[in-house]
């Protein structure tokens, strides 16, 4: 069975790091892109950063652009998010996906960005 795994969320500090991970199973993990999405509490559930299957191409929201990285280690089956510079406004629930694939969803973890 197909499983994406997010951990590495928390309560940080304004202007902290966190780094997300994505641990998948039950595929072949480096033949598909991945993406990063959040959601936060009364929002709509939007789209973070985009990372191809190679990890040779990678996109970012304009709200994350210099403050954030995706990356992926396709021997270990893992995709990340290093999250810099966070702002109170990142505070969400960080999900992972593989694109093209409605159903291949993480399950979640939440990030907390306060003073």
């Amino acid at each position: 069975q197909v499983q994406l795994v997010e951990s590495g969320g928390g309560l940080v500090q304004p202007g902290g790091s966190l780094r997300l991970s994505c641990a998948g199973s039950g595929f072949t993990f480096s033949s598909y892109a991945m993406s990063w999405y959040r959601q936060a509490p009364g929002k709509e559930r939007e789209l973070v950063a985009f990372i191809s299957s190679t990890g040779g191409s990678r996109n970012y929201a304009d709200f994350v652009k210099g403050r954030f990285t995706i990356s992926r280690d396709n021997a270990k089956n893992t995709g990340y998010l290093q999250m810099n510079s966070l702002k109170p406004d990142d505070t969400a629930v960080y999900y992972c996906k593989v694109v093209g694939r409605s159903s291949y969803w993480g399950q979640g973890t939440q990030v907390i960005v306060s003073s």
